[in-house]
């Protein structure tokens, strides 16, 4: 499994882990190949766009780490920037079967996230050559940057790589699935598994009296809508916010202000987890697409009820009505309204923490994740062009 860390650790790492953990559980050996993003800043820019398109270095890793054991597959998480798309190449080469997951819209996008200057941005999906980020200067604003994963993304469209040494990709919902094959994947190379919980923290009693918000503090998350519907609303329930990045300082001076709006910054996983389970609700406001945040199944594990911006996956993930309330992505005024319906409706409110749960243990626990999982690998060895171009199959440990 392989996975190249990000600078502040978050979802993929979690999941990263997570699925290691999943396996062994089942008595599978997995084996972890790991690079970090913090290198960056000692690489420098030029070698970091080199090995972005590039990493003979990871390619050379990769290749002395597979020759060690008989290795059926490969599965990446993330290859960006450090290790790159060499790493398909390097398992191709020793015979190993290749699975990537896509957490995020890098595929086709240079940033990630399709979103630019506030606004969900499509401009480079299914285009050979992602010009638009470049212009734009879309990743981290630098367009020697946008240009270095543009150039990355173009080279390997054309000489195939991600056509022909990817066995499988492991959408996280329909949604992204359905994006990613507009991005030029092959329909039945794309299969969907969501994230899970593990392990199962079990409902909370939704007693605490206080709405819950935690992700990183960005814009695209719905920060400044969710402040500015907490003014309006005042202390009718209160707001506690989780989490740090760069809208922290407007975070702060919104709870200084702002009766009801309290800010708690980083907290560890078992206090999460306790605030989870105790609010009434949780708040979903992101104006982007989003892939599949852990949150939204840790929610449905502790039985809270999320009201959320009706776009991209969550849309399809929180079932209005069932599971939690939809509200206009960016509406101010129909996420204050959503907010009052709830409150004023505890019946409801007490079905859709049901609905909630439901939901986890029909889709989310660790049990059917692994099957899922275990299915995926077995489908890609079966199917794997390095082993039937290379070593014959071996009786797989899945």
């Amino acid at each position: 499994m392989v996975h190249c860390r990000y600078q502040i650790r978050g979802g993929e790492d979690e999941c990263f882990e997570a699925e290691q953990r999943l396996l062994r559980a089942a008595g599978v050996e997995v084996d972890g190949y790991e690079d970090d993003n913090r290198r960056i800043d000692e690489l420098g820019a030029l070698r970091t766009a080199l090995d972005t398109v590039w990493s003979k270095r990871s390619y050379d890793a990769i290749r002395r780490r597979l020759r060690e054991k008989l290795y059926d597959l490969v599965h990446v998480h993330n290859f960006f920037p450090l290790i790159s798309p060499a790493v398909y190449h390097a398992a191709q080469a020793e015979g190993c079967a290749v699975v990537q997951t896509l957490h995020n819209y890098r595929l086709s996008c240079p940033s990630g996230i399709f979103y630019r200057d506030g606004r969900v941005c499509e401009d480079c999906l299914g285009r050979p050559v992602a010009w638009p980020a470049v212009v734009h200067g879309c990743y981290r604003g630098s367009r020697a940057g946008s240009a270095a994963i543009a150039t990355m993304l173009a080279g390997h469209r054309l000489i195939g790589t991600f056509a022909r040494q990817v066995d499988l990709y492991i959408a996280l919902n329909e949604f992204m699935r359905r994006k990613a094959i507009a991005g030029g994947l092959a329909p039945d190379r794309v299969v969907v598994k969501p994230n899970f919980v593990d392990p199962d923290p079990g409902i909370g009693d939704g007693q605490g009296g206080f709405a819950l918000f935690v992700a990183r503090l960005n814009p695209e998350k719905g920060v400044p809508q969710l402040l500015e519907a907490w003014r309006r609303l005042g202390a009718r329930v209160p707001l506690k916010i989780v989490g740090d990045g760069p809208l922290t300082d407007m975070v702060q001076q919104a709870a200084a202000s702002t009766p009801g709006i309290e800010y708690l910054g980083r907290r560890p996983l078992a206090e999460f987890y306790e605030l989870l389970g105790q609010a009434r609700f949780f708040v979903f406001p992101s104006t982007w697409y989003e892939g599949f945040p852990r949150v939204i199944s840790e929610c449905y594990a502790r039985g809270t009820p999320i009201i959320a911006s009706a776009i991209g996956p969550i849309a399809e993930v929180v079932t209005d009505g069932r599971t939690g309330l939809h509200f206009r992505p960016g509406d101010v005024d129909d996420l204050v309204a959503k907010v009052g319906w709830l409150l004023d409706h505890p019946a409801e409110q007490a079905a859709l923490r049901q609905g909630a749960r439901a939901e986890f243990e029909a889709k989310y626990t660790a049990e059917d994740n692994r099957a899922q999982l275990l299915a995926i690998y077995q489908r890609a060895l079966a199917g794997s062009r390095a082993l039937a171009g290379g070593r014959a199959a071996p009786a797989a440990s899945t």
